[in-house]
């Protein structure tokens, strides 16, 4: 799995004094950057070629500042044009959020989705878990 560090930041936390809930999509969608240059290697948006179909996340423990989090992201289901990626969140080796976002490899202009590419989906194999 990718494996990517963040900082917890004062202004991330809640009045209940841990990480709020607001702040885990945001950490899996920064740590998703890998898998979005499979696709745009440049990161430009111009034609960008993924949307979001669908993210569920699991809180399995609080988190708290303090300590940085560790995002981990593999890659768990390919398909056609659609896949999902699943990640999970630790701090102090503690698993404490998991979740599966299913992204649509789709061309805007058409507005429809389209097949990865032999390419891409070796590369999102490589990801497996």
């Amino acid at each position: 799995m990718l494996s990517e560090k963040f900082k917890v930041r004062f202004y991330e936390t809640d009045a209940l004094k841990h990480v709020s809930n607001t702040v885990v999509p945001k950490w899996f969608e920064a740590a998703r950057e890998p898998v979005f240059t499979i696709f745009q290697p440049d990161m430009s948006v111009e034609n960008w070629p993924l949307i979001l179909a669908s993210l569920k996340i699991d809180f399995k423990a609080q988190m708290y500042f303090g300590s940085e989090v560790e995002v981990r992201t593999g890659i768990s289901r390919i398909g056609n044009s659609s896949f999902d990626v699943y990640q999970q969140i630790w701090q102090n080796n503690q698993l404490c959020a998991e979740g599966t976002t299913s992204l649509v490899h789709f061309n805007f202009a058409t507005q429809k989705s389209t097949p990865i590419s032999p390419a891409q989906r070796s590369q999102l194999e490589a990801l497996l878990v």
